[in-house]
């Protein structure tokens, strides 16, 4: 009885953790696609992967994943730069990447 209860809270914590992830990788795309076509680069590779991955305190102060996903993209189509996004839970941390034209800035 008390292994199969710890089976259990094992394989629900696996899912959340893999469910979450995903989350995190579907915003992470999101954020670099809508960087790329800020920047008026080509976002390559259509996706985002898992760099790293670390227990952090958030600006709340309460413990959670940090995930560092990495992407490329190209502004002529003859060359890859690398992008990196930084996520605390769902939450953007920090985004280097592609820049929008200075003209675009003011």
């Amino acid at each position: 009885m008390l292994t199969t209860l710890l089976m259990s809270a094992l394989a629900m914590g696996l899912l959340f953790f893999w469910f979450s992830g995903r989350a995190a990788a579907e915003t992470a795309t999101v954020i670099g696609q809508r960087a790329c076509a800020k920047a008026g680069v080509q976002w390559l590779d259509q996706s985002v992967h898992l760099l790293a991955i670390r227990l952090r305190r958030g600006p709340d102060g309460w413990l959670g994943l940090e995930r560092h996903f990495g992407f490329e993209y190209s502004t002529g189509g003859e060359d890859r730069h690398a992008g990196r996004i930084v996520l605390h839970g769902r939450r953007l941390r920090a985004l280097s990447g592609p820049m929008p034209p200075e003209n675009s800035l003011h």
